[in-house]
């Protein structure tokens, strides 16, 4: 039986480090609901799409590879630096957009694989500057082809006169969004 002050007082429970009291009980309405029919249809959220349009291209590249461990960001980390030898990490950032942290961890398990190799700037003794290693190298010209068919079969899902339309409206997407964007800093201290 309780006692009648304690229908007026919180109860104490010892051992919750949260709150030592309980509140009397209340009745629970339930939260209004968004209007589910305008804003949380993922078939019109172009941040959803974006996301599994990725997803679907990185499982199709991933499926080509076989048993090659290579993901899509690695990829454009191996093309990206064999068309700029010698670039520091901070400019692989920009060129890219994968983000500062993101990339360190890729640059460290692509130097495990032997893939890159890196030294520290004669400008910047703080930065370090990448390259491929030989093996790098046999990777990409390896992988390279796959690529290509994967961006093909990505494309062929729009019609002929839609493609170039798509990279472009895709290109200046990432421009704008970029620019919003809040910058990181340039420091390659890693």
């Amino acid at each position: 039986m309780r006692r009648s002050s304690e229908q007026h007082h919180p109860r104490k429970f010892p051992g919750n480090m949260f709150s030592q009291t309980r509140a009397k009980t209340t009745k629970m309405t339930k939260p209004e609901q968004p209007d589910l029919n305008v804003t949380a249809k993922l078939e019109r959220s172009p941040i959803h799409l974006l996301h599994r349009a990725g997803q679907c291209a990185g499982d199709i590249f991933q499926g080509k590879l076989g048993t090659t461990d290579l993901t899509p960001r690695q990829f454009a980390v191996l093309l990206t630096v064999a068309l700029n030898e010698g670039l520091s990490q901070t400019h692989l950032v920009e060129k890219t957009g994968i983000d500062r942290s993101t990339l360190a961890d890729i640059v460290r398990r692509m130097l495990k694989k032997n893939l890159l190799q890196r030294r520290r700037t004669r400008e910047d003794a703080r930065a370090y500057a990448v390259k491929l290693t030989e093996e790098g190298w046999r990777t990409l010209r390896s992988v390279q082809p796959t690529a290509i068919e994967v961006d093909q079969i990505v494309l062929a899902a729009l019609d002929d006169g839609d493609r170039d339309r798509f990279l472009s409206d895709l290109n200046r997407i990432v421009a704008a969004l970029s620019a919003l964007a809040p910058q990181q800093p340039l420091a390659d201290s890693d």
